[in-house]
């Protein structure tokens, strides 16, 4: 497994993968199964996220096993609504002791696994490499939201990887959590 950042060509196996895991394609048992990604990603916006640097993927032999969004929060021109109430909130969320309004990170996520490709690490890979590529950015963290009822992802971040639960907060009537992890530290 090679993981990189995507390019413009990989925007369609991008694309279907959000879609195959996006919360409104899956039933109720799949999404408390497996987890699920929301959001409006199509080919145009992937590759205008890739030509930005802003995915991640796993390539397995030139095929997409997975992807990680990573970009700054902060500088999206429409943000969606949990993304829009995350940063509402930084002066409520803290990170190591400091409201997150005085802490340079990255937006971490979205991030989805093929479902063939679940199971063998793709997921860590994609982590290690995000906390690596927001060490370079010069950002100290990468911050996640993980919406109510998305256990798997809790699973994974949290239990997994150790990411840090920074509290909660809302949007649209729907509770999400953040958590972080400092720039340049994977889990073991």
């Amino acid at each position: 497994m090679r993981y990189r950042h995507a390019t413009e060509a990989d925007a369609p196996a991008m694309a279907a993968l959000f879609a195959a895991n996006h919360h409104d394609a899956l039933t109720e048992e799949q999404r408390r199964a497996q987890g699920f990604v929301q959001g409006a990603f199509g080919e145009e916006a992937l590759r205008a996220m890739a030509r930005a640097g802003e995915l991640l993927v796993a390539d397995d032999a030139g095929r997409v096993a997975g992807l990680l969004a990573l970009s700054a929060a902060a500088d999206l021109p429409d943000p969606p609504p949990p993304v829009r109430a995350l940063l509402d909130a930084r002066d409520v969320l803290r990170w190591q002791g400091r409201p997150l309004r005085q802490v340079h990170w990255l937006l971490y996520g979205p991030v989805v696994v093929d479902a063939a490709f679940r199971g063998r690490g793709v997921a860590r890979g994609l982590f290690t490499m995000a906390v690596a590529v927001a060490a370079q950015a010069r950002a100290e963290a990468v911050v996640a939201f993980i919406e109510a009822g998305n256990a798997p992802s809790w699973r994974v971040h949290v239990d997994g990887f150790g990411m840090t639960p920074l509290g909660d907060y809302e949007a649209g009537g729907r509770t999400y959590s953040a958590v972080a992890a400092a720039a340049g530290e994977a889990a073991a």
